[in-house]
């Protein structure tokens, strides 16, 4: 194992000095191909082997949503993420990008689903268990306040089947969804999506063709499937994304409205490497979350790679200058192994509607739409289960 001591070079990027920095690695080959980061390639550590005579390290960057998920089923997978926690517990100073409670918590779309619905704009959705009948499903989702067509995802947001299985459904075809998943209300947005790549504290927003707009309320529509990441490539020529010529065009999202929803979930999610999609509402211009994802391809984000190497750069000077205490903003610039999540300086979080354009102006909501809360259900490794409970919200309304 090397220590990054002079240079690391990738793509683009010039390299960043971290005298006598240990930083580990692990990442998927294919993820690391993928991202054209094989700077990091005689960095990576051997989930195989004690980790111990691996390090010690300063840093770990990686992406163990992979082992995560499958440890559910998996002895092996559990075995490597056994190691990587048993080393994370004994060496309670090496900072984690990111911090695996925080990762599981995304894992699970029940648990993100609430995390968006208390603390920032997004539709409403409804936690769908195994062994829900149709009934109780049809009764749920009118008590809930959604509204037809639902976007249907499954619980697990990590893999390739994650993303195959997206449907949009109708009244008629509400039996085709397949229980454990989340409902979520569709909302009209031009057929535009915004993907909001995170670097620490730097952000890029990248635009993307999106699902068309469709009628809301009762039809006759059979389920749509689709894979949604393929709808939302660069080059996606789907007929889901055809725009009709005569729509006028939802307003794009400005850099302050942008910056101000990074800056709440960097506070709320504790983890610096991260995307949002996001959309702004046809019909009232609010910028509105849809989904969160963990350490995303970051396609299209300029200068990823210096990005990268500067916040760690950074987080190992601030944890360095701070030691293993930290209050207020270093909380989450330092994304010590130990946390869970924590707010910016203490202060109570609020959940924003975002307009995509200043000026703003205050107004307080009288509710938030209520999702279920039930404990039933597996949830990822080191996952805990604490419902939020509803609350009045502040949103940022444009004039």
């Amino acid at each position: 194992m090397d220590r990054l001591s002079v240079r690391v070079c990738g793509p683009s990027a010039a390299g960043v000095r971290m005298s006598e920095r240990r930083v580990g690695c692990w990442l998927s080959d294919k993820k690391r191909r993928r991202m054209n980061l094989d700077a990091f390639i005689r960095f990576c550590i051997d989930l195989t082997q004690p980790l111990g005579p691996q390090g010690p390290f300063d840093i770990i960057l990686h992406k163990l949503s992979d082992v995560i998920v499958e440890a559910e089923h998996d002895s092996q997978s559990q075995q490597l993420l056994d190691n990587f926690q048993s080393y994370v517990s004994a060496h309670p100073d090496t900072v984690l990008l990111d911090p695996l409670p925080a990762m599981s918590k995304l894992l699970d779309r029940f648990v993100s689903c609430r995390i968006m619905n208390w603390r920032i704009c997004s539709p409403p959705c409804l936690e769908v268990h195994s062994g829900s009948d149709l009934s109780s499903i049809q009764q749920a989702v009118m008590r809930q306040g959604l509204i037809f067509p639902l976007i249907c995802k499954t619980r697990v947001a990590h893999g390739s089947y994650s993303h195959e299985v997206a449907d949009l459904v109708f009244p008629a075809s509400l039996a085709d969804i397949h229980p454990p998943c989340v409902l979520q209300s569709f909302v009209n947005h031009g057929a535009v999506l915004y993907k909001v790549f995170v670097v620490g504290d730097k952000h890029c927003c990248v635009e993307r063709p999106s699902i068309k707009n469709f009628p809301s309320g009762p039809c006759d529509r059979k389920t749509i499937f689709f894979n949604s990441q393929k709808v939302s490539k660069p080059e996606s020529n789907s007929n889901l994304t055809s725009v009709d010529e005569h729509m006028v065009d939802p307003p794009s999202p400005s850099s302050d409205a942008v910056a101000a929803l990074v800056k709440e979930l960097r506070a709320q999610l504790g983890m610096a490497l991260f995307g949002v999609d996001v959309i702004v509402n046809i019909g009232t211009h609010a910028l509105t979350v849809i989904d969160i994802n963990i350490f995303p391809g970051y396609e299209g984000m300029p200068q990823f790679f210096s990005s990268l190497l500067s916040h760690i750069q950074s987080v190992l000077d601030k944890h360095a200058a701070a030691g293993s205490h930290t209050t207020g903003d270093e909380v989450v610039c330092l994304l010590s192994n130990r946390l869970l999540c924590a707010s910016v300086g203490g202060a109570v979080p609020l959940l924003m509607c975002l307009t995509p354009s200043p000026p703003f102006s205050l107004a307080l909501q009288d509710a938030v739409v209520p999702i279920s809360f039930s404990s039933q259900g597996r949830f990822p490794p080191g996952l805990n289960q604490s419902p939020i409970p509803g609350q009045a919200s502040m949103s940022l309304k444009a004039h």
